[in-house]
């Protein structure tokens, strides 16, 4: 690539992260909005809570969904038009009269988390030279770290100073910044496969694609186990103030950022290490937390290294899946995407019913135990299923063209 192309290309890989970024956004800011949306439409707190489930659970079955009927488009055309959904579906959120007008607005949403993280979260090795590529895939998932940032606060300083319908209007107006960038930026980027159905079931019959997914699995129900009950733990257990929960939550937001970037280069060496290195270390603080309630500065350093690992996880989890197809990232992406938003939802039911039953402690060992468990499988199996060949047809897979280096196991 020329200095010009190479340019454009990074230009392009930031209007992606920013996509991702606003998606991510406006998945988790109604969290914090959900006491002032329940009063407003007139739903119990629990039946607000369904707009957060069913934007995950539609992603997940969007996912595939998407790769499969979008497969023979022009990725540009199909992300610029899944921008468009997320600005519909944050714009029909600020104005919906009703809860039942909402949620239809967060499914369109979902529809848009699963797509675009299916297509978009795998195109940065279209965009940059191959080298490059896990670096440009560091910059689009880091959308997820830094609107896990901002989320909670913005949630909450929204709902201090007027009506939840601000947040919404923010998240679509920062879509439409996203949209008219995508629109300058991204080149046309022809597909290079067909995808079917049976494409995305032969891909559970590759060793390494059914290793990636297990451990993810068990990587994101560890983590959303704990986190979903993180401010809980802080006010209950360790006795801070609503300020204080805040700032932790910020540390541990900065501290992913930091660890998605560190992980773009750990990865190029050894993404096994990476990934396995990252769920002991995840396990191993959250184990840790209740232990050292009694200390604040504790408290916040075993956030720093749970932040840390975390945002390497992603990354690494993905790229993983990404040369894990013999049918190209876009395949085993889709699958993957499908595999987290299901497990997120998992973690946070586990991690409700062990608080409900064994208390905040005992669901922080729980999330431990499952990384753990995570960890062993990943470890054990990818060892020996890291170098299999993937025995997929042509029939099945169409042609695919590479479009990226394969990183280091």
């Amino acid at each position: 690539m020329t200095s010009s192309a190479e340019r454009r290309g990074w230009l392009s890989v930031v209007s992606v992260a920013l996509g991702s970024f606003v998606l991510v956004l406006s998945e988790f800011l109604p969290i914090g909005l959900l006491p002032a949306i329940a009063t407003d439409l007139d739903v119990p707190i629990g039946t607000a809570g369904l707009m957060v489930v069913a934007t995950g659970l539609v992603g997940a079955v969007a996912a595939p969904v998407v790769t499969v009927a979008t497969s023979q488009l022009d990725r540009r055309v199909v992300l610029v038009a899944l921008t468009v959904l997320l600005v519909v579906a944050d714009g029909l959120a600020a104005i919906a009269p009703s809860f039942g007008i909402l949620l239809v607005a967060r499914m369109l949403l979902g529809v848009g988390i699963g797509g675009f993280w299916a297509i978009g979260a795998g195109i940065a090795g279209r965009l940059v030279k191959p080298s490059a590529t896990i670096r440009a895939t560091s910059f689009i998932t880091a959308g997820v770290s830094v609107a896990t940032v901002v989320s909670l606060p913005l949630g909450a300083f929204v709902s201090s100073i007027g009506s939840w319908r601000l947040g919404f209007v923010i998240g679509g107006v920062l879509g439409l910044v996203a949209l008219v960038l995508q629109l300058v930026m991204l080149p046309s980027i022809p597909a290079v496969q067909r995808v079917r159905f049976s494409t995305l079931g032969a891909l559970l019959r590759v060793p390494r694609a059914r290793v990636g997914l297990i451990a993810a699995a068990f990587v994101f129900a560890a983590q959303f186990a704990a986190y979903t009950y993180v401010a809980p733990f802080l006010q209950e257990l360790v006795g801070v103030g609503p300020d204080t929960v805040t700032l932790a939550l910020l540390v541990f937001g900065v501290a992913g950022i930091v660890g998605n970037f560190a992980a773009g280069f750990t990865l190029n060496r050894s993404v096994l290490g990476t990934i396995g290195a990252s769920k002991f270390v995840l396990a191993a603080a959250v184990v840790a937390l209740p232990l050292l309630a009694h200390s604040v500065v504790g408290v916040f350093a075993l956030l720093v290294v749970w932040g840390l690992v975390w945002g390497a996880l992603p990354l690494g989890m993905q790229t993983w899946m990404s040369t894990a197809s013999p049918g190209g990232s876009e395949t085993g992406l889709a699958l993957f995407v499908t595999t987290i938003q299901l497990a997120i939802a998992a973690g946070s039911v586990l991690g409700g019913v062990a608080v409900s039953t064994v208390g905040i402690a005992g669901d922080f060992w729980l999330s431990a135990g499952i990384a753990v468990v995570g960890a062993v499988v990943l470890v054990g199996l990818g060892l020996r299923r890291s170098s299999a060949v993937p025995q997929v047809t042509d029939a099945e897979v169409g042609d695919p063209t590479p479009t990226a280096s394969t990183p280091v196991v």
